[in-house]
């Protein structure tokens, strides 16, 4: 069975910095990224790395977050540095396997940044 954890969420002050972690288990994955939901807001891709370590990031935060895995141990985190308020969202991980090509999806973790 895939099974996704996420952690690291919290509440931070704006500037702040938060580094979001997520162990990946079952299989063994391709991409895997980080989205993001804000209430009301469609779910938004925030940054992938792939398992020969190219990455993508949203314009929005780039030159803010990093991205980056360890497979060995089948975790990606997510660095985020200097948050905004904007960045409040529930943050989600995902991986993509490479035998079915499935998407798998974590729980989500909060991410609170006050202003």
């Amino acid at each position: 069975q895939v099974q996704l954890v996420e952690s690291g969420g919290g509440l931070v002050q704006a500037g702040g910095s938060l580094r979001l972690s997520c162990a990946a288990s079952g299989s063994i994955f391709s991409t895997m990224g980080w989205y993001r939901q804000a209430p009301e807001k469609q779910r938004e891709l925030v940054a992938t790395i792939a398992s020969g370590g190219s990455t993508k990031y949203a314009d929005s935060v780039k030159g803010r977050f990093t991205i980056s895995r360890d497979n060995a141990k089948n975790t990606v985190y997510l660095q985020m540095n200097s948050l905004k308020p904007e960045d409040t969202a529930v943050y989600y991980c995902n991986a993509v396997g490479r035998f079915d090509w499935n998407s798998y999806w974590g729980q989500g973790t909060q991410v609170t940044v006050s202003s």
